[in-house]
């Protein structure tokens, strides 16, 4: 479902019987006399629906994290909050930028458009940043020649699907001015090669048993999930374009199975 279309003709329908209303229906009729319905009820919700769509559109829009691929940092059943402006302004609906602000970094948690199919909403960590040569050898990273720091933390249990209880291994990882939790599934093979698609750019990309090693061409951003072992990323479908931006995750404001996570800054 296309949200923010259905708002836009929401708005240009209840804002056009507003304006028909105020400068021709009203006209014609008595004084004090009141609308029909079809008149009163839309002119009632004009002003909601624009302030929402606003909201929506340049400020601020929710999002439902639907799996596990960002686990730990964002768990099923979390609403989070994302800010629309900080990677540029761009009009709804097409989603094209007007107004440049700022370029995301790395280690930043981004919301994109999935570049496979453009109306479903992804959510993952940037990785490399246009110009970047991404490695991921044998589960650890390298940006540009240079390892990524990644120092245990403990251990890691949760359930997926229904009774499977998945263990992994959890580091702190630090890339940019970001450090968060990752998760390592020690018994899942590096990556998977089969899953690997043809994408955009595909030749930039070598791939082997313990890795791959990635060059991310202009306008193009390289996404991965914190849980490793268990995220379709840009490993496996290639590059996020910079016309699918959406914007960055910032705060957790809803859980119903975990009321503690309400107002969680998401790092």
């Amino acid at each position: 479902m296309n949200f923010p279309l259905i708002m836009l003709i929401l708005l240009v329908i209840t804002g056009g019987i507003a304006l028909l209303d105020r400068f021709v229906l009203e006209r014609r009729r008595a004084p004090e006399a009141q609308g029909p319905w079809w008149v009163e009820y839309p002119k009632s919700f004009f002003p909601v629906i624009l302030v929402v769509f606003c909201l929506r559109s340049f400020l601020v829009e929710p999002f439902k994290i639907p799996s596990g691929s960002m686990i730990p940092t964002l768990l099923v059943g979390d609403f989070i909050l994302v800010n629309k402006y900080t990677y540029g302004i761009r009009l709804p609906v097409i989603n094209l930028k007007i107004m440049d602000i700022k370029e995301p970094q790395r280690g930043e948690v981004m919301v994109f458009r999935y570049p496979e199919n453009p109306s479903m909403d992804y959510i993952k960590r940037v990785i490399g940043v246009p110009g970047d040569t991404v490695t991921y050898h044998d589960k650890h990273l390298i940006i540009n020649g240079a390892p990524v720091k990644m120092e245990p933390n403990g251990e890691y249990t949760y359930v997926e699907s229904g009774l499977n209880y998945i263990y992994s291994r959890r580091f702190t990882e630090s890339l940019g001015d970001h450090g968060y939790k990752t998760l390592i599934n020690p018994e899942v093979p590096d990556i998977q090669l089969a899953g690997v698609r043809p994408f955009p750019f595909r030749d930039n990309c070598t791939y082997n048993d313990s890795g791959f090693t990635c060059k991310v061409p202009d306008g193009n951003y390289f996404t991965m999930g914190d849980n490793r072992d268990s995220s379709s990323d840009s490993r496996y479908w290639g590059f996020v374009p910079e016309r699918n931006i959406v914007g960055k995750a910032f705060m957790i404001w809803w859980n119903f199975s975990d009321l503690t996570r309400i107002g969680l800054s998401i790092e």
